[in-house]
């Protein structure tokens, strides 16, 4: 975008930044919406409760060519492939959403809330059910990618990847049993008996993740399908950490505390890393475990608090230690597509450790600066309040959220007719008539948080821009934790 145009768009959003700042937001209206969304992206059987009803059946055959059932599951994005690292990491944050932020929940959405996570759960149960191996995805990418049809027509391959001992899929175990055990603390109360189930399968799981490590994108098979799009990236060490970091809350077993605290430098947990996202723990662990230190005044996961705090400096503008680039509009920006990913799972991780702090009336020592919890909670709300229109381009990046969203999202179900408007099957290329028009999506994706703007703060409603008009499951999942904080404490900043 010329400079000229980021100019004008800056100097109206800091013209009008007053009466944005103290302006309303519905956060119970954008949580409904934001767990609805989950509906959309199912993969199976419906339910007859189904709310999104221009989703029908689909993926009803996943598994058959390994003569196992894999239906279910959430398609990840706007394709119709299942991959489980990102699918895996969603439920996770569904989960975590809900033991921190469940309590400030209407009844309905934590009800809600459980049907969403129930729903990857019971799909990853399906995938961890082969002793010493686990089931990583489901789809051909290749030819998935090469269509634009329904999911409900699909006629490409639907391969199933597997990776079995001795081969390693430590990142994709490690985040499954995170998630299994995560869940796990959902389910406790409410169906005690699936929650057992998920607990059980997360130790074993864990255990495979622990006894063959490595990344399952270094299997050969694996790699020809989740290579470029959910490669592990960054490494396997972060998600045994993460795992066993989740076990340990779940059960209070020692055995998980000692593995965190004896493993912190073999697994890189010094290494401080500012991330945070489905490829990538490092941030969020850290959190995760500072409770454990705040809670109880383990000294010896002195380690975690310290990176959990360098973390919250790196986002402090005011500070020396501040590194995390924003857009003119204020947004948290890092390079590369779907930015909107870090903005909420840094939201997420900002409202938790305000908790964590808050609950044990502790600051963070910033250098000459101490940020305290109402710091955090005011840069996460800006955050959320950005991406639900406060932005220069007076746009809301969730979809079906005020009355200016994106209509043409990069979005197969979204932007075919459904199959009640259109009973005959769209082939895999006559997709492409409705790919290339400029007329706005039939199908409205009520809750889908999209990619998002540039760094300039400019979103081309543009179909074929994927980078910024896909949304993502893993887009949404901590913004559940967020809305549900911010729908019980609205006060403006």
């Amino acid at each position: 975008m010329n400079f000229i145009l980021r100019l004008i768009l800056t100097l109206i959003f800091l013209t009008n930044a007053p009466n944005l700042v103290h302006s309303y937001h519905n956060y119970q209206e954008a949580l409904t919406k934001c767990i609805l969304f989950f509906e959309g992206q199912r993969s199976g059987y419906l339910p007859l409760d189904q709310r999104v009803d221009w989703r029908a059946n689909s993926g009803l055959g996943d598994g058959s060519d390994r003569g196992v059932d894999l239906t279910g599951g959430y398609y990840d994005a706007g394709d119709n492939v299942k991959f489980n690292f990102p699918m895996a990491f969603t439920t996770t944050m569904l989960a975590w959403s809900v033991v921190e932020f469940g309590e400030l929940m209407p009844p309905i959405e934590v009800r809600n809330s459980l049907v969403a996570i129930k729903w990857a759960t019971d799909y990853l149960l399906k995938t961890v059910a082969r002793p010493n191996g686990i089931y990583v995805q489901v789809g051909d990418p290749i030819s998935d990618h090469n269509c634009w049809e329904r999911p409900e027509d699909m006629d490409t391959k639907r391969t199933s990847y597997v990776v079995d001992a001795p081969n390693p899929a430590s990142d994709v175990a490690g985040e499954t049993a995170a998630a299994l055990a995560a869940s796990s603390m959902v389910f406790r109360k409410a169906d005690p008996g699936y929650a057992d189930t998920l607990l059980r399968n997360a130790i074993t799981t864990f255990q495979y993740a622990d006894n063959y490590r490595g990344a399952y994108s270094d299997n050969s098979d694996v790699r020809q399908g989740a290579c470029p799009f959910y490669c592990d990236f960054d490494g396997y060490q972060d998600e045994l950490l993460w795992g066993a970091a989740w076990l340990r809350r779940a059960t209070q077993n020692d055995t998980y505390l000692n593995y965190i605290q004896s493993n912190a430098h073999t697994l890189g947990a010094d290494d401080n890393i500012n991330e945070f996202g489905w490829d990538n723990k490092h941030a969020g662990l850290n959190v995760l475990v500072s409770k454990e230190m705040l809670d109880g005044n383990m000294y010896s996961l002195q380690l975690y608090k310290s990176s959990a705090d360098s973390f919250m400096c790196s986002l402090i503008p005011e500070t020396t230690a501040s590194h995390v680039d924003y857009s003119p509009g204020g947004l948290i920006y890092k390079p590369g597509g779907s930015n909107l990913q870090h903005a909420t799972t840094i939201t997420f991780l900002l409202l938790v450790y305000a908790n964590y702090l808050e609950k044990s009336s502790e600051t963070v020592n910033c250098g000459t600066v101490d940020v305290g919890p109402a710091t955090l909670r005011k840069l996460a709300q800006r955050q959320v309040n950005y991406i639900l229109g406060e932005n220069p381009m007076g746009l809301s990046y969730m979809v079906g959220y005020s009355t200016n969203y994106p209509k043409r999202i990069h979005h197969r179900g979204s932007s075919l007719p459904s199959v009640k408007a259109h009973f005959q099957p769209i082939a895999c290329k006559e997709g492409s008539i409705y790919f290339n028009s400029s007329d706005p999506n039939p199908n409205v994706h009520v809750g889908a948080i999209v990619g998002g703007p540039g760094q300039d703060d400019v979103y081309d409603d543009n179909r074929a821009d994927f980078r910024k008009s896909e949304p993502t499951t893993y887009i949404n999942a901590p913004f559940v934790g967020a809305l549900a904080y911010f729908g019980a404490n609205p006060s403006p900043l």
